[in-house]
């Protein structure tokens, strides 16, 4: 399996990518704005860089539900983080929006990789993609981005979840996305119970065989700490857990706040494959 990333190829056969998360989202789930200054996210990305990452994700507005973020709030969150990576550092640069004008603005600032969490909801979304030459995450959620979803419900989460991403999988390629720059993700904790989130864990190499490189983001998130009563500062370990469950089972990009524990199970993981 390769990935191509603006005019990177990677081969993921048994090579896991490590996709370091750096929001500057004042109000961020897990580091509560601790990187929405620019000083302190250069820092952050600079160990990242140190810790070997692979690719670095850069979002302006939380997934959950929270303060409405206009979209020049956003903008002005992220195009200029993004030209500063970009003018410090060679690595790809993935911008995690649902906003169509956003990603294309990102895109002119130097990222390659659209991370949208709504499943390509902006209609403009693949179109802007498509022109700038950008890679793609098609991500599965229930509802919407920022919309609680407290009892979602599937009659075969898998197959459903499963569905979706091939459907959205098509959508791009028929927008002029090539195969090779598609990448899936279940989108854990996206309109799902913590049950369901663990299915869709358990159960990643039905989702890798669908073809497209399968993304895991799983860091720190809920279901982690539903299942062993963990706050979000204590959910490394099982993060890490996480990760070689899904890699183990076909995941080959690995979004994570711990670039440094996820790049060591990455390897561990790649040597064993290859030996295999």
């Amino acid at each position: 399996m390769q990935l191509r990333i603006a005019d990177r190829t990677y081969d993921l056969t048994t090579r896991s990518l490590v996709m370091g998360i750096l929001n500057r989202t004042p109000d961020s789930f897990f580091d509560k704005g601790a990187h929405a200054p620019m000083d302190a996210f250069l820092r952050r990305a600079d160990h990242m860089v140190n810790e070997r990452v692979d690719i670095v994700d850069v979002g302006g507005v939380k997934a959950g539900p929270g303060p409405e973020v206009t979209e020049a709030e956003e903008l002005d969150r992220v195009v200029p983080a993004i030209e500063a990576l970009r003018a410090r550092f060679d690595i790809p640069i993935s911008v995690d929006t649902w906003s169509a004008p956003v990603a294309a603005a990102a895109y002119e600032a130097g990222a390659s990789i659209g991370n949208d969490i709504s499943g390509f909801g902006d209609p403009h979304y693949l179109s802007a993609a498509a022109a700038a030459g950008a890679s793609v995450v098609a991500t599965h959620i229930r509802l919407a981005p920022r919309v609680p979803d407290p009892k979602p419900h599937y009659d075969d989460v898998v197959g459903e979840v499963a569905a979706f991403l091939a459907d959205r999988a098509r959508r791009a390629e028929a927008a002029g996305i090539a195969s090779d720059r598609i990448v899936l993700d279940a989108g854990l904790d996206l309109g799902k119970t913590l049950q369901q989130s663990v299915e869709l864990l358990r159960r990643s190499q039905q989702l890798a065989a669908l073809g497209y490189p399968l993304l895991l983001s799983a860091s720190n998130k809920t279901f982690l700490g539903k299942l062993l009563d963990l706050e979000i500062d204590q959910r490394t370990d099982a993060s890490l857990a996480a990760t070689a469950i899904g890699v183990a089972g076909g995941c080959r990009i690995v979004r994570t706040h711990d670039v440094r524990g996820t790049r060591r199970v990455c390897d561990v993981l790649a040597a064993v494959l290859e030996a295999a």
